[in-house]
């Protein structure tokens, strides 16, 4: 991580609530969540299906308001009282389980593209910017292919490149490597961990993979199932670099099966509470 005195992206939750309107009444998908990220911190976040992990990320990202609660972002308030909503910024940018590049453009093409149309920077910058961006993700022998010419694995580290484009103080992914097989998907958590290493911007990630939480995160939070809320915080005391071969570790191990066996509890918990629902 960052020098505190250099950091930014630090993220608060604080108290935070959200409803839904469903089709037999309301749905408390959020239930007074609370959660301190450090700026520069990758937060993997873990928990059953449908538990709320992802509502959570889009009230961060200003896709929805929230009830209650508030959401700071270095201090500023993001959303809360009088400000149910938070503003979409550069500031933070997701990254989704389903890419969306252009395939009509080149790869060069698709990271430089919103820059420009958002007036941002001239063409010359932004595709100076996304050719130095690509070179650093391995991908400078690539600037002129199409995406259907890449590897899925390819594809994502573009979107990347893509999303780090503006600079942002927090990236938050959902679940971006859960289509790639367990090869491709090995080599982008090291490519993550380097492109981090580089531009050390506050990761949110969402994912249902605990080996992957392990892998990559700083910390590891476990959710309840719905409502979300965080039931256990665990802090991965592995320094890095963290590569392949820490798969092996008895540390690395004992971990995942630390979270294992904190998700699985929840995960039987949504499972019976669907049964008596039914």
């Amino acid at each position: 991580m960052t020098a505190p005195d250099a950091a930014r992206g630090a993220i608060r939750i604080h108290d935070l609530v959200k409803v839904y309107p469903g089709r037999d009444g309301q749905v408390l998908a959020v239930d007074h969540c609370s959660l301190d990220i450090a700026a520069g911190e990758i937060c993997a976040v873990v928990g059953p299906s449908g538990c709320g992990k992802t509502t959570l990320l889009a009230a961060l990202a200003g896709f929805h308001g929230i009830d209650s609660g508030s959401i700071h972002v270095d201090g500023h308030l993001l959303c809360g009282p009088g400000k149910p909503r938070a503003e979409v910024g550069p500031d933070r940018v997701v990254v989704f389980q389903n890419g969306a590049l252009f395939p009509w453009k080149t790869n060069l093409e698709n990271v430089a593209f919103g820059p420009i149309v958002q007036g941002k920077m001239s063409r010359r910058e932004a595709l100076d910017k996304a050719a130095a961006l690509l070179d650093e993700a391995g991908l400078g022998d690539a600037l002129h292919a199409f995406p259907g010419e890449t590897s899925s694995g390819a594809r994502r580290r573009v979107e990347i490149a893509r999303a780090l484009m503006t600079d942002p103080t927090i990236l938050l992914l959902d679940e971006p490597f859960r289509a790639l097989d367990a090869l491709t998907k090995s080599v982008m958590h090291e490519a993550l961990l380097e492109a981090h290493a580089r531009r050390p911007a506050t990761l949110f990630f969402i994912t249902h993979d605990l080996n992957e939480a392990v892998f990559l995160g700083h910390r590891v939070v476990i959710m309840t199932a719905r409502p979300c809320r965080p039931k256990h915080i665990l802090e991965v005391d592995i320094p890095p670099p963290r590569t392949q071969a820490l798969v092996t570790e008895p540390r690395y191990r004992a971990l995942v099966q630390e979270v294992a066996a904190l998700v699985h509890e929840e995960a039987r918990r949504a499972f019976e509470a669907n049964d008596r629902e039914h």
